[in-house]
């Protein structure tokens, strides 16, 4: 009971603030996934070749940008990694560091001026990071 009136709590301010703060106007979120078990590994590995595919990357990833003023960078060290950076808007700054050996990274960044750099360090990681500005 008290772990749902905290939280109705928590939501009334969160939306509160949201309804009242100027600061939407030059804001963004992000969501990030990282598998929980080999499944999810397997299955969030597929996405990413398919998503390199779909953008004409190669099967290790790539860049892809649409829009006006993005920066983006990919440095791998290792062997079979796969890394995209995909910007889809204007004024975005993105980059993925992969050091260890297959490790796969998809960071897609939409809207306008959101600011993503990932690095992985170690064999084997997964992850997924959207971000979303306005």
């Amino acid at each position: 009971m008290t772990r749902n009136i905290v939280r109705t709590i928590a939501a009334a301010a969160l939306f509160s603030g949201i309804a009242a703060s100027p600061v939407l106007a030059g804001g963004g979120f992000s969501i990030t996934l990282n598998p929980q078990n080999g499944e999810q590994q397997t299955l969030m590995r597929a996405g990413l070749v398919a998503a390199a595919i779909a953008n004409d990357l190669s099967k290790q990833g790539g860049i892809k940008q649409n829009g006006i003023g993005n920066t983006a960078g990919i440095l791998q060290n290792g062997f079979g990694n796969q890394g995209i950076v995909f910007q889809e808007g204007n004024g975005h700054n993105g980059s993925l560091k992969q050091n260890g050996n297959s490790n796969a990274y998809g960071l897609f960044q939409f809207g306008r001026n959101t600011n993503g750099h990932v690095v992985q360090n170690g064999h084997g990681q997964t992850g997924t990071t959207f971000q979303f500005g306005w």
